[in-house]
């Protein structure tokens, strides 16, 4: 048995490590894409660890296969018990973590060592380690402290441990292979907590949604807790609309307390990606007509554009009247982020202004695969046979290796053609 309070080196200093990960995989880690089951978090009511785990048994989980798994980290001392409720007339399931110890104060080490030995399905230890890691960021920036001398209070008690281990498992006995995330609710007022009384949304919440889309409301509770945005932060490929899918189950997950104008609950939609192009998304087009900005500028912008959540973004050269050669900058946006992005696009470029035009895209099935080049990993995209190598991990093994870039993408490209046939039944 692993003791969660022992030594902060060895497997712990190693386990540190995911949190570089995580940050330059991006949302989701590497678990996105695997396959086509998906589940979209409605977070209209906010999101709470024990919401997210209840939405998911709601959803079908089998609660013992949840306990399975998360007996995994070898941690004695505490209780999965799930029942059905009411809020708001909606029927849910109130999932509550009862535990023994009270009080006990975790480090980062101390939990990501816990996940990192413990006997896990991979993707619920990748997702596992990607919130806490997340977590653990947000902490040390807050508290001005490396993330080896952060302890965690509420977020590190053992209820906290098992709804965010929890949750991950739950999507494992679903076989979810992404995560889509709605605009999160959040409420006003103050909360007390280990550091005294905190603003609502708490520090830690603010900064684990950076760059996600929010929205305040009139609730005078705290409806999203550092634990539910770190859940969301960590696993979500994509924030934004119900993506196009063939619903299989809806769950919903209680809140603690009852709210006198809404369900206090977190709604899970889950199914098969959509396989065929008979229904387009919706997408926006942003675009903005400049004459006055630098190549640089414009490429920070695009940069910036797609790390706050762009599908695409790109810049086209043309001219204007009078014979003036400038830049159009257009973005494509699900339309729950085009605001936020229309901002970034006012504040790079000075523009006065920006004009939006929604569309219909009817994007092309595809999958994701991962192979290896020189012992690296390289993902690429595959749709209707075609395969498209990604170049941020093609460039990263030929800075690393010294191999033309070229040289990369076509080891790459081989390596998958050789699984494809390998996999192909022999004939006679």
């Amino acid at each position: 048995m692993h003791d969660p309070e022992g030594s902060e080196s060895g497997a712990a200093g190693g386990a540190l490590s995911v949190i570089a990960t995580a940050a330059e995989t991006g949302p989701g880690g590497a678990t996105a894409g695997r396959d086509s089951t998906v589940a979209w978090f409605n977070c209209f009511c906010g999101v709470a660890g024990d919401m997210a785990l209840g939405a998911l048994v709601d959803a079908g989980a089998d609660p013992d296969g949840v306990r399975d798994i998360v007996g995994g980290l070898g941690v004695q001392g505490w209780e999965l018990v799930a029942a059905k409720t009411l809020r708001g007339g909606i029927s849910a399931t109130d999932v509550k973590v009862e535990v023994a110890e009270s009080g006990v104060v975790r480090t980062a080490a101390n939990i990501l060592g816990l996940i990192a030995e413990a006997e896990l399905p991979d993707r619920v230890r990748d997702r596992a380690l990607a919130t806490f890691g997340a977590l653990a960021t947000v902490e040390a920036q807050l508290h001005g402290r490396p993330v080896e001398q952060v302890h965690f209070h509420e977020v590190g008690g053992l209820d906290a441990i098992v709804d965010i281990v929890g949750t991950c498992a739950a999507l494992e006995v679903l076989d979810i292979g992404e995560v889509h995330v709605a605009p999160i609710a959040q409420g006003h007022g103050m909360i007390r907590s280990a550091h005294g009384h905190l603003p609502i949304p708490a520090p830690a919440t603010v900064e684990l949604l950076r760059g996600a889309p929010t929205f305040g409301t009139d609730v005078p509770y705290e409806l999203t807790t550092p634990t539910g945005a770190a859940l969301m932060a960590a696993l979500a490929i994509r924030f934004g609309t119900m993506p196009a899918m063939n619903v299989a189950a809806v769950g919903y997950g209680a809140g603690d307390r009852e709210l006198p104008d809404r369900p206090n609950v977190t709604q899970v939609v889950i199914g098969r990606a959509a396989a065929d192009l008979d229904g387009g998304q919706e997408v926006q087009l942003l675009e903005t007509n400049v004459d006055d900005v630098t190549g640089e500028t414009l490429a920070y912008a695009v940069d910036r554009l797609l790390r706050a959540g762009a599908q695409d973004a790109w810049i086209t050269p043309v001219v204007m009247k009078k014979g003036r050669p400038a830049h159009i900058l257009s973005v494509l946006s699900d339309p729950a982020l085009a605001g936020g992005l229309a901002d970034v696009m006012l504040a790079e470029t000075g523009s006065l202004g920006v004009r939006a035009t929604m569309l219909q895209r009817w994007p092309r099935a595809r999958t994701t695969a991962e192979v290896d080049v020189d012992g690296l990993a390289v993902r690429l995209k595959i749709a209707a046979g075609r395969v498209k190598v990604e170049h941020a991990d093609a460039a990263a093994v030929a800075a690393k290796t010294g191999r033309p870039l070229r040289e990369v993408t076509e080891l790459a490209t081989a390596a998958w053609r050789r699984r494809q046939e390998s996999l192909e039944p022999h004939r006679d």
